[in-house]
């Protein structure tokens, strides 16, 4: 057995694993797109398919599901694994990312999401399912939720050698993407109860998030500032996930605020058609939201559905309220996608309203390197500029990053990741993440496990 890496090792994007188990069957954990100083022209699936049996999804970001069309055009016949709620999510982001990224020919599309759906196979969190394999070895996984979006799963696979028994039983976990604790909306992931092989994120690695309160009242201080000049908070974020956590936390503080607050009138804009679909999705699978949020529901509120809240649908409408905005008298909260900026109707509201220094921008993601998020992050402290749409574009406006609101793990979680299993994995394999990020998490688990363990960085 070993594993294979064709992608998120030199950085976090391009999320596929492949777990060899012989030399007639192996299986890919996720199959995502490559993005900012990490993309290629060359989407083709590069690496063999001949022996990959099986695909299992941990979630539906496009950087862990993005290549599924080109995998699917290589060949790639097997079934398709993931959970009931990320089944219902994969289409939408594959046709959305089909029509951004890749054709308009809706033959082509629908030919595609047939395929597709004829090969995902929805399963429920914590039922093992046997994986389809040839050769004398045999193979069962299970998914356990991650906290991370709606959906997202760590995989547990074992992998059996005859004569079949316990001490022949070797397991191996997929991290996927973990969530952070204490996230809106969804329950913190929980450690698994062993594995003998990990492969673990590190996104954030090499950092530690705030607390939900401090980033609540960093939000809060943010908008505020924004309401007292009339200004407007530009939000990037990625449509699933993040969205539904902003709504869910300024929905808060509007139920909490005195009843002649501003907050009571502050205008929250929706601009993301497919983020006001995956919130729907969201409100679909109600029950797999966290106490606190099932309690609000109870009460007769509505998390991701308040009075202030407007959604943009069409194109028109989006540059309308650009218009408006741009003679605006009143201020207003503006959440679009894409989370690190690279596209979408963000780019439109970065490009007109970043020379205003009564604008606020939000960041309340990871900003991937080579991204047009990170170059703001990195320029508009210094009051420099970014180029978008080829024009350079000064950056007046206020800049913030609140790391809290990260979907995912911070440092601390990922040690707890480890630390909480009953029985520790011998071998550590680290991926995703920047290399400080990486090497950051990788000295922490040696100092904390020591020699028992061997813990390397994933390489391609």
């Amino acid at each position: 057995m070993h594993i294979l890496h064709h992608g998120a090792v030199n950085g976090v994007t391009g999320s596929c694993h492949q777990l060899i188990i012989n030399d007639q069957s192996s299986f890919l954990i996720d199959c995502g797109l490559f993005q900012g100083e990490d993309s290629v022209d060359d989407l083709n699936i590069e690496f063999n398919i001949d022996t990959v049996r099986a695909l299992i999804v941990t979630h539906c970001h496009i950087d862990h599901v993005g290549r599924i069309p080109y995998l699917l055009m290589a060949g790639f016949k097997g079934p398709i694994f993931t959970s009931v709620a990320s089944a219902s999510l994969l289409p939408l982001v594959i046709e959305d990312a089909l029509k951004v990224g890749v054709t308009r020919d809706q033959k082509i599309i629908d030919t595609c999401l047939r395929l597709l759906k004829q090969q995902v196979v929805a399963v429920d969190f914590k039922a093992w399912f046997e994986l389809p394999c040839k050769g004398e070895h045999t193979a069962k996984a299970r998914l356990q939720r991650a906290g991370h979006i709606l959906g997202s799963a760590y995989v547990e696979i074992d992998i059996s050698t005859p004569p079949y028994k316990a001490s022949n039983n070797h397991r191996v976990v997929f991290s996927g993407d973990l969530g952070a604790p204490y996230t809106p909306l969804l329950p913190s992931p929980k450690a698994p109860y062993k594995a003998d092989t990990l492969v673990i994120e590190s996104t954030y690695g090499d950092k530690n998030h705030q607390g939900r309160k401090q980033r609540t009242q960093t939000l809060k201080n943010v908008i505020e500032r924004a309401v007292a000049d009339n200004g407007i908070v530009l939000v990037p974020a990625f449509s699933i996930g993040r969205t539904q956590e902003l709504l869910y936390e300024l929905e808060q503080l509007v139920h909490a605020s005195a009843k002649n607050s501003p907050w009571r009138t502050i205008q929250v804009i929706l601009d993301s058609p497919m983020a006001a679909n995956f919130t729907q999705q969201y409100r679909k699978f109600k029950y797999l939201w966290d106490e606190e949020a099932k309690k609000k529901v109870a009460k007769g509120r509505h998390p991701l559905d308040f009075e202030n809240l407007t959604t943009i649908n069409t194109h028109s409408e989006h540059l309308a309220l650009i218009n408006y905005l741009a003679s605006r008298q009143t201020p207003a909260i503006i959440l679009a996608a894409s989370g690190m900026c690279t596209g979408g109707r963000i780019v439109n509201y970065l490009e007109r309203f970043l020379t205003d220094k009564t604008t606020d921008v939000l960041f309340v993601g990871y900003q991937g390197r080579g991204t047009l998020g990170r170059d703001i992050q990195t320029y508009g402290p210094q009051n420099g500029y970014v180029l978008i749409n080829n024009t350079r574009v000064n950056i007046n406006a206020k800049i913030h990053t609140i790391s809290g609101y990260s979907a995912h793990a911070d440092q601390a979680g990922l040690i707890k990741f480890v630390t909480g299993m009953r029985k520790k994995p011998s071998h550590i394999k680290i991926v995703h993440g920047d290399d400080d990020a990486k090497n950051a998490l990788a000295a922490k688990y040696r100092e904390i496990l020591g020699d028992e363990v061997t813990v390397e960085i994933g390489k391609g």
